[in-house]
């Protein structure tokens, strides 16, 4: 690694439930969550420490504050932590919650200037279509729209067509980290994502017009809202990112986000770099 002329460092690598083939109930690799992602952030730390290099920028999960997740309030960075205990995501949160003190620590007891970008799920074009679930390779909800309204095929929606989430896409969160390493206000947690919430219903109708390949056969949508929602909808709050080193998402309406991932799609803009 080298030792000389580093600005900053961004953390970016780690282990998650979506890359991690464990059943939980067969098996269980806490252990591994802590060791890449607690210990390796820790590495990193030192790395930095010893070659005065003053900052890291890392990520954790916005499922550290699960308990508040609401569409009616745009949560904060001071929003206290509340996560779910069980599932494949409960340790990776507690692993990257520990992270993310272990930076603070390292800011207060060794004069950094680290922060930690709270992540929703990232949008764009790359090899994550797919996802493991507790073990289990699934493709993702929003390649399962794209597939269809590629195909003409109904679309179905389940459970409440109004539930919002706030999705971000992966060119916003590329330009806070070049913003956020420059700025010297740049410090703590913060938000990344684009501070409005999309629904189910929106997300189908532009995903059934962007993707339809013929517009006489745009995907009929259907709703099934006996079936429950596997997340609650959320929203946060982008104020301390614009505060401190002026960022605003170029891409915070789902229609542009998407109209732009249609055109890398289809310009096989990142084929050879994700050899997919």
């Amino acid at each position: 690694m080298p030792t000389e002329e580093i600005e900053g460092v961004i953390l970016l690598a780690g282990l998650l439930p979506a890359n991690a083939q464990v059943n939980l109930d067969v098996e269980e690799n806490a252990a591994d969550y802590f060791k890449i992602n607690t210990i390796g952030t820790i590495n990193v730390l030192e790395y930095c420490r010893k070659n005065k290099i003053k900052r890291v920028i890392s990520t954790t999960s916005y499922a550290d504050v699960y308990n508040s997740w609401t569409a009616d309030k745009a949560l904060t960075e001071d929003e206290p932590r509340g996560f779910k205990y069980t599932g494949d995501h409960a340790v990776y949160v507690m692993s990257k919650n520990a992270a993310s003190d272990v930076m603070e620590y390292y800011n207060q007891q060794h004069g950094m200037s680290n922060a930690v970008f709270r992540l929703p799920p990232v949008y764009g074009v790359g090899p994550h279509g797919s996802l493991f679930v507790n073990g289990t390779y699934v493709k993702s909800g929003l390649q399962i729209f794209m597939d269809k309204a590629s195909a003409g095929e109904d679309i179905t929606i389940f459970g409440n067509k109004n539930l919002s989430r706030d999705v971000v896409y992966v060119k916003d969160v590329a330009h806070a980290f070049y913003l956020a390493i420059q700025s010297e206000k740049t410090y703590g947690l913060y938000n990344m994502s684009s501070g409005k919430g999309v629904t189910l219903q929106e997300q189908v109708e532009v995903i059934s017009e962007l993707f339809a390949k013929y517009p006489n056969r745009r995907s009929k949508i259907i709703y099934k809202p006996e079936v429950k929602n596997n997340t609650p909808s959320y929203l946060f709050s982008m104020e301390k990112a614009k505060k401190d080193f002026g960022f605003v998402p170029a891409y915070g309406d789902f229609k542009m986000m998407m109209a732009d991932y249609k055109k890398d799609l289809d310009e096989s803009k990142y084929k050879m770099l994700f050899n997919y």
